[in-house]
């Protein structure tokens, strides 16, 4: 495996299995082992998970970035939620970007599966004319 180097701004925060960091000064760190981490606006609170897409999207955090047992059962509440999502909705492509993330989450592949659901929270903020996201603007058909 490859290093991984990111910078980060004072005051970002970042999650590696399952700790949360918040960095007081500009910083560059080098991850030289595997690791599950989110950083910065990829990182969802509880608070935010307001609307269905975002459930699903903090379900598939928790399966990615917490311990054991709170993976567990985030990847068990994201089948649900994607379920749920799949039967209100008309978008055959929210359909097939959450059918894929549920795919990859199921195969340990989170990080993936969450990149998806970003996209999928993106079109649901579109069609509720929201303008405030967990994450970098994906399009939906991209």
């Amino acid at each position: 495996m490859s290093n991984l180097v990111l910078e980060l701004r004072q005051g970002d925060m970042m999650v590696v299995n399952g700790a949360a960091i918040r960095f007081r000064t500009r910083s560059r760190i080098e991850l030289t082992a595997h690791a599950r981490f989110l950083f910065g606006r990829q990182i969802m609170a509880p608070t935010e998970a307001d609307t269905p897409a975002r459930r699903i999207y903090f379900a598939l955090q928790t399966a990615y970035i917490g311990d054991e047992q709170e993976r567990k059962s985030g990847l068990a509440d994201a089948e649900i939620l994607i379920q749920d999502f799949k039967g209100a909705t008309t978008s055959r492509s929210a359909i097939a970007l959450l059918d894929s993330a549920l795919s990859l989450a199921r195969a340990d592949k989170c990080y993936h599966a969450l990149r998806l659901a970003r996209r999928v929270v993106r079109h649901e903020d579109a069609v509720l004319g929201r303008k405030d996201g967990p994450a970098p603007a994906e399009a939906l058909s991209a």
